[in-house]
């Protein structure tokens, strides 16, 4: 019976930020902008760090991991949603709406992972400099992206065999930009409650993992700052810790407004404009928050 339930619905609508036509070409225009930004930004920082020699360094490494998941992260959605926006065709097959789930959630995952090992690894390298290359060696370094990458494709597996689970054999109309779990679950026949959990329980100690990592890691770094002399440095480096906060409530506020709530405070809506800034905004903010601002960097892209 569960067989024939999940062949009923064979492909879903999706109904897109907005149903209103004269909004569709705006939406196209300034989406596209978005995602070209995405692209140029994180494509040149991997070619940059990869032609530079000076930037072959734990922390560029992390940045260069961070550029490849924000490219696929946001191309998983993007090419379909700008499509979606020009074409009165919005279907999408079940099998490619699975797989938009699962690939989704590998890389938002990932990010998360990936934000508190950057964090760590600042850490390491103003809290404790002279044992910073004894600590952030390359087979650390490559451990720490592994495991980012298999927590992330871990969590995503989990998800995306809870959904082949439940029956979908009713509506099939999707009222966001990109198959969420969310959503997806509002339209099962099945019962929804232990995807629901999973869900909550997965996204709320991996975010607070993450999170408090990034927190202790950061109040070691900012004490450190404090008992620096020079009040330029400390100027400085506050200014790019401010910067990598910014990214990080963007990120995680966003992220936690629509994955950790119960569905019964759950808005569609609402939920629609906190996924534009962790699968839009982030991802294009990132190679200029974290790396752009930086002088090493300036002074590589001058030399290449």
């Amino acid at each position: 019976m569960a067989a024939d339930n999940h062949t009923r619905v064979t492909h879903f609508i999706l109904l897109g930020l907005t149903d209103r036509p004269e909004l569709q070409v705006l939406l196209f225009l300034v989406f596209l902008a978005s995602y070209v930004l995405t692209l140029v930004g994180n494509l040149g920082m991997i070619v940059l760090i990869r032609l530079n020699p000076h930037l072959h360094t734990p922390m560029y490494f992390f940045l260069n991991n961070l550029s490849v998941v924000d490219l696929c992260f946001s191309s998983v959605f993007a090419p379909r949603m700008l499509g979606n926006f020009l074409m009165e065709s919005k279907g999408i097959s079940y099998s490619a709406c699975l797989a938009q789930v699962f690939l989704f959630a590998v890389f938002v995952t990932t990010e998360g992972f990936l934000l508190a090992v950057m964090a760590y690894d600042r850490y390491v390298a103003i809290c404790n400099p002279l044992l910073y290359t004894a600590v952030m060696t390359q087979r650390v370094c490559i451990c720490l992206v592994a495991s980012s990458y298999t927590g992330g494709l871990l969590n995503a597996l989990t998800h995306t065999c809870g959904l082949l689970g439940l029956s979908f054999c009713g509506p099939n109309v999707i009222n966001h930009y990109f198959c969420d779990l969310p959503p997806l679950m509002r339209l099962a026949c099945s019962d929804t409650r232990v995807n629901e959990t999973l869900l909550l329980a997965f996204s709320g100690v991996i975010a607070f993992v993450t999170l408090l990592l990034i927190i202790v890691s950061y109040s070691y770094i900012l004490s450190a700052i404090l008992r620096i002399r020079s009040a330029e440095g400390r100027r400085k480096a506050v200014s790019t810790c401010a910067s990598h906060f910014t990214a990080v409530t963007v990120f995680y506020g966003s992220i936690t407004f629509s994955y950790i709530q119960p569905s019964s405070s759950y808005s569609q809506e609402e939920e629609k404009v906190s996924s534009v800034f962790y699968s839009l905004v982030v991802p294009m903010l990132n190679p200029l928050i974290y790396s752009l601002r930086n002088q090493e960097v300036k002074n590589a892209l001058k030399r290449t």
